[in-house]
């Protein structure tokens, strides 16, 4: 049987190549099935559910640390600080720990101290959000890029001359030098309400001009309904970092009486640290449970909200 041949353009004919067989057949050598393909994404979804595994496990692994620490007795980890599971159990760390210092005054603290920045930061920042997204003025642009790049300047840099204009104001040891300038200016949340007002409709406005309604209007009665999925998500972020604010309130507050709920954490820890770290922990734990419970109840709303925002792709 004679071996097949290649006819060429010009009329010559030689016997056929590895080249001239995949240039007349391509892909007849490597040619993948579907149960080739399956496998493969198969695997790929493995490797990348084993690594997210692993992820989640040394994020999660010191949170669990810290409360199965905070169960254990003092004789157990004099003995056995490395052991992971508590013998026996106990709850004397949690009530020792919010009698020994005063944990009801400082949730009354830094709860109602939330609570007004996060109502202030909703309004200015859905308002200044909105006028950057929709009201054109002179200079907006370059207004808002050198707003948003404060965002960049550490906040030690900014502490001493925080401190004293808060001086100024006669502020300082006083909840207004947190609440104030909470509410005033947030950068972020700013930026977070114009990518929602962006992402409306202009036609929603354009409705109500013609029906002769102004700015002040159009706000309130328009833009401000439709922006709840992004209010309550910036709601939730606000409150976490409000509750969990320690550089400012250890240097402007000075009254036991006045302290939130991290300040009054880093007294307990230099008043019983270096002795019963079950107390500690029990301390750190109180302090993180409320929080972590707003956030996940909210994670879906935070979620949603930067991608309904157009942030989730960016």
């Amino acid at each position: 049987m004679t071996a097949p041949v290649v006819r060429l353009t010009d009329g010559t004919q030689q016997p056929p190549t590895e080249s001239t067989v995949a240039l007349v057949a391509p892909g007849r050598r490597q040619r993948s099935t579907p149960v080739r393909d399956r496998a493969k994404r198969r695997l790929n979804s493995t490797v990348l559910h084993v690594l997210l595994v692993l992820g989640a496990i040394g994020m999660v692994f010191p949170f669990v640390w810290m409360l199965l620490t905070s169960f254990k007795t003092l004789p157990q980890l004099l003995k056995d600080p490395l052991s992971i599971l508590p013998s026996p159990w106990t709850v004397d760390n949690y009530t020792e720990a919010w009698t020994s210092v005063p944990f009801g005054q400082a949730y009354v603290n830094s709860a109602y101290i939330a609570v007004l920045v996060v109502i202030g930061t909703l309004i200015t920042a859905s308002m200044a959000g909105y006028a950057f997204a929709r009201i054109p003025f002179r200079g907006s642009r370059v207004i808002f890029i050198v707003f948003l790049a404060t965002q960049m300047i550490p906040a030690q840099v900014t502490l001493i001359p925080f401190y004293l204009l808060m001086s100024q104001f006669g502020w300082v040891d006083s909840h207004l030098a947190l609440i104030v300038p909470g509410l005033l200016a947030n950068p972020f949340a700013v930026f977070l309400m114009r990518q929602f007002v962006l992402s409306l409709p202009r036609e929603l406005e354009e409705a109500a001009i013609i029906d002769g309604a102004g700015r002040w209007r159009i706000f309130w009665s328009v833009i401000l309904p439709n922006l709840k999925p992004g209010l309550a998500a910036l709601s939730i972020i606000v409150s976490l970092s409000v509750w969990n604010a320690f550089l400012f309130p250890l240097v402007l507050l000075n009254t036991p009486d006045l302290f939130t709920v991290p300040l009054l954490l880093t007294a307990f820890q230099g008043q019983f640290g270096s002795v019963n770290y079950g107390l500690v922990t029990a301390a750190s734990a109180i302090s993180t449970i409320p929080m972590l419970i707003v956030f996940v109840i909210g994670q879906r709303k935070i979620l949603n909200s930067m991608a309904a925002s157009g942030l989730g792709g960016r």
